[in-house]
């Protein structure tokens, strides 16, 4: 209870034992709180009694990185966090599983944890209707397919699912009303066609992958921009811009393109639409047999 309303805590030790402590956080001025390298030596308490002290915070912004946390409690009562960043730290798939008091959440970062399960994720969002941005990027991500449903916040806008252990089955477990979506570095070899329907992706980051061709727009209607950076790709489908006539940026370079008549072609027909190619050869040369 005191004036305070930024605090940030780094480079501590805890030393000794943590016991229950009731506080009440009612007239506080806090508004946001950091803390990064927390180390805890004495592992023999209630975990409760720990996180319980950070849940219940009425702040609008947490951030605790760096930390090797392996939990946090639902908060008790409806919360007023507005911005929950946990980057690297030791969460998994239990994190805020039927949790209804974090319905003003908008920004979660779960970046470098250890979370497995994406049809977990998903319904661990299903119940944060403010829910706009959602970080699980370098985590140990899959999702297996096979008819499994997920559920996503509606209100999730921009997801950021790279380097983690996707397949082409992720596109059977996406937010329906995501407008941004990364998945650099994963082990998507293909994009399925007709299991997605995203109209209003508008980015979409498939770099790092294994792609062998470009993929098409049938789900995506509202596809603008595009990255196959770094995949596998030798000579782009030329279909591509019927099925994606909305796309005005491509960054396709690192990809191990053969020299074509229909590269040649592409590349014609990507310049005259108005849009931008960037990593494509300045010029290709196509020799036809005699005759």
């Amino acid at each position: 209870h005191s004036s305070v309303e930024y605090f940030n805590i780094n480079n501590v030790t805890q030393m000794s034992d943590i016991e229950h402590y009731n506080f009440d956080y009612s007239g506080t001025s806090m508004k946001a709180l950091t803390m990064k390298k927390i180390k805890i030596t004495d592992m023999y308490f209630s975990q409760d009694d720990l996180y319980e002290i950070f849940a219940d915070m009425n702040i609008t912004d947490m951030t605790i990185a760096d930390s090797e946390m392996i939990h946090m409690l639902c908060p008790s009562r409806k919360s007023s966090f507005r911005y929950l960043n946990f980057l690297k730290n030791d969460l998994t798939d239990f994190l805020f599983q039927k949790c209804d008091n974090l319905a003003q959440l908008e920004t979660l970062i779960l970046q470098k944890n250890k979370f497995e399960s994406l049809r977990k994720v998903s319904f661990m969002t299903s119940r944060m209707k403010s829910l706009t941005y959602l970080d699980m990027s370098n985590n140990l991500l899959r999702h297996d397919g096979a008819g499994v449903q997920c559920q996503w916040a509606e209100s999730l806008a921009e997801l950021d699912l790279s380097s983690n252990q996707l397949a082409g089955a992720v596109f059977e477990c996406l937010p329906a009303n995501v407008q941004k979506l990364s998945l650099r570095n994963n082990q998507i070899s293909n994009v399925p066609s007709g299991v997605a329907e995203l109209k209003s992706l508008e980015e979409l980051n498939l770099a790092s992958n294994r792609l062998a061709d470009l993929p098409g727009c049938g789900g995506f209607m509202s596809l603008q921009f595009l990255n196959v950076e770094m995949n596998s790709i030798l000579t782009p489908s030329a279909d591509f811009f019927q099925s994606c006539p909305r796309v005005r940026e491509l960054q396709a370079g690192h990809n191990p393109f053969q020299c074509s008549c229909e590269l040649q072609a592409f590349i014609r027909l990507e310049r005259r639409s108005g849009g931008k190619l960037f990593g494509w050869p300045a010029a290709y040369v196509c020799e036809y047999p005699e005759g």
